[in-house]
């Protein structure tokens, strides 16, 4: 792994910075493959108010950065689903996605891990060991292909 790279719990200073990161990777990736009510409610979604109100809730969020710049932001939900798990564009394809996914892993409360990934992240899922489980789905214009991921939850707790 990148010795420069660290990870750290999300905090209220990096909200700003967690919302322009997911809007960016997203609107470069997924946003052309939604209707404009996928992409509204995914603004929603990353809005800084959202994540500060998630913040409150059972939600583990973790930043990547290097020399003190936030690059990655991933999200847990509740011990066991990742909500979010996004990488600065110019930053992609380095280890920082495979990085967070195993920084949430250490907090995981549930030997199965989902994720509602998005049709353009699904090879990245597979390439982290998630498997298929359902159909793609549909919910408020955003459309996601369910999976999961078997850990053991004393390996990485």
């Amino acid at each position: 792994m990148d010795t420069l790279l660290k990870l750290r719990p999300l905090t209220t200073a990096d909200i700003d910075c967690a919302s322009q990161i997911c809007l960016a990777a997203f609107n470069q990736s997924v946003a052309h493959t939604v209707s404009t009510d996928g992409i509204a409610t995914f603004f929603k979604i990353a809005s800084p108010d959202a994540f500060q109100a998630r913040m409150h809730k059972d939600t583990f969020m973790l930043v990547a950065e290097r020399e003190d710049i936030v690059i990655g932001v991933a999200e847990l939900r509740e011990g066991h689903h990742i909500s979010m798990l996004f990488v600065r564009p110019d930053q992609q394809q380095q280890g920082i996605g495979r990085a967070l996914l195993h920084g949430l892993l250490n907090h995981v409360r549930s030997n199965t891990v989902t994720v509602s990934a998005s049709l353009t992240s699904v090879p990245a899922y597979e390439k982290y060991g998630f498997k298929v489980i359902g159909e793609i789905s549909e919910t408020a214009g955003l459309i996601y292909q369910p999976m999961s991921l078997s850990v053991d939850i004393k390996e990485h707790n």
